[in-house]
C-alpha cells in the first residue's frame, strides 16, 4: 500500500571553516524556517561536544532560539545525551520549553556521551554502566513529566503535567528494545552507523508493547542527503562530509571544510572504505537520483518518518538540497510500498 512519509531535518549547527558559533546559529535559524515553509515536520538539533564543527553543544538553548525564531514545526533534541545530565534538569529544560511553545517540542535521547571519554568524564565527573543506568534515567524523567501528586517533594516546574513527546535515540539494539519495552517512538541514526539498521527495526517491531504515549509502533531512520542539479555537483558537495569523518577518525576533528575538487591523497584505502561504510546510508546526485535512492531507503526499511541531515559548507547549497528534498517528499511520481508491521 502507499503511505505518506512525514520528512524532517536533523542539524547539528555545523561549524565552517574559517567561520564561527555565532554564524553557525544565524544558518541553523535560516535553515529551519526553510524548512518551516517546505513542510517539513520536525527540525531536531543535536548535542555532542568538544567538537570544533559542530556548536549545537547545549542543545536546549538553541532549541529555544530556533522555536522561538519558527511558528510551526516542531522542534527537537536528536537527541540530549540523558548520561550527561540529571533528569530532573533535562525535565525542567524540556518543561520550559513546552510552556514557551506548546505543543512543538520533542525530546529525542541518547545513551552515548556524544564526546570522547575525556570530555564524558569533564561533564559528568564520573562514568556508571549506561546499560543499567539509562533505563532508569528514563523512567525517572517519564515520572517528572507526569502530574505530580499531593506530598511529593521533588517536581519538574514546569514540567509536571506536561505532555514532551520522549523518543529513543540508538544505533544498536539496546535502545530498540528499551523502546519497544517501553511503548515509546524510536529513531535509528542509520545516517552515520547504519550496520544494526535492518535488525533494530525488526526487534523493535517485533518486541513493542502498547503504552499510553503510543499504541503502535513508530520507527524513524536518519539518511543523508547531499542533493544539486547534478549528480557532479552534489559529489562535490559531499566531499565536505567526508573530509570531516576522515578527521574525526584520526581524532583530528575540526570545522566543516569547503568541498574538494578530487580526493585523491585524502585518505588511505582503508580509511576510505571506513568513511564509505558509515556513510553508506547516504544518496547522492542530482533530484532524479534523489527521488530514486530516497523511495528504496523507504521501500527496504519501511519507516514511518524519515530524518534527512546533510552537512554542506555553502550555506545557500545547503538550502537548495533541503528543498529538492522537499519537492521529492511531495513528489506525485516517489513511488513507495510499504508493508503492514504490527
Amino acid at each position: 500500500m502507499k503511505k505518506d512519509i512525514p520528512f524532517s531535518i536533523l542539524d547539528l549547527a555545523p561549524i565552517l571553516k574559517d567561520g564561527s558559533a555565532a554564524q553557525a546559529f544565524r544558518n541553523t535559524l535560516d535553515l529551519a524556517r526553510h524548512a518551516e515553509k517546505l513542510d517539513y515536520k520536525r527540525y531536531w538539533l543535536a548535542e555532542h561536544h568538544s567538537m570544533p564543527g559542530i556548536a549545537s553543544a547545549a542543545t536546549a538553548v538553541v532549541m529555544g532560539y530556533v522555536a522561538g525564531g519558527t511558528s510551526t514545526i516542531r522542534v527537537g533534541a536528536g537527541g540530549v545525551m540523558l548520561p550527561n545530565h540529571a533528569p530532573l534538569v533535562i525535565a525542567e529544560q524540556f518543561g520550559t520549553l513546552e510552556s514557551l511553545y506548546p505543543g512543538r517540542i520533542d525530546l529525542g535521547l541518547g545513551r552515548a556521551p556524544g564526546t570522547d571519554q575525556q570530555t564524558a568524564r569533564a561533564l559528568r565527573r564520573e562514568l556508571g554502566n549506561s546499560d543499567d543506568q539509562f533505563p532508569r534515567d528514563v523512567l525517572e524523567l517519564q515520572h517528572y513529566f507526569q502530574t505530580a501528586v499531593s506530598g511529593q517533594v521533588v517536581r519538574a516546574v514546569p514540567g509536571a503535567g506536561l505532555n514532551v513527546p520522549i523518543w529513543l535515540l540508538g544505533s544498536s539494539l539496546f535502545s530498540a528494545q528499551l523502546a519497544a519495552l517501553l511503548g515509546l517512538p524510536y529513531a535509528f541514526a542509520s545516517h552515520f552507523a547504519p550496520d544494526d539498521l535492518m535488525t533494530a527495526l525488526e526487534l523493535y517491531r517485533s518486541k513493542f508493547r502498547p503504552s499510553a504515549a503510543l499504541q503502535n509502533p513508530y520507527a524513524m531512520a536518519g539518511i543523508g542527503v547531499f542533493a544539486a542539479e547534478t549528480d557532479r555537483e552534489a559529489q562535490l558537495l559531499f566531499t565536505s562530509v567526508q573530509q570531516q569523518f576522515i578527521n574525526l577518525r584520526r581524532g583530528q576533528p575540526g570545522p566543516l571544510n569547503p568541498p574538494l575538487k578530487s580526493t585523491a591523497g585524502l585518505w588511505t584505502d582503508q580509511e576510505r572504505h571506513g568513511v564509505e561504510h558509515a556513510l553508506r546510508e547516504s544518496v547522492i546526485g542530482s533530484p532524479e537520483t534523489v527521488e530514486t535512492g530516497i523511495a528504496a531507503f523507504i521501500n527496504k526499511t519501511g519507516v514511518d518518518e524519515l530524518m534527512v541531515t546533510g552537512h554542506i559548507f555553502d550555506h545557500t547549497a545547503r538550502l537548495r538540497s533541503f528543498e529538492i528534498v522537499a519537492q521529492v517528499a511531495m513528489s506525485r511520481t516517489l513511488s513507495i510500498t510499504t508493508k503492514s508491521r504490527n
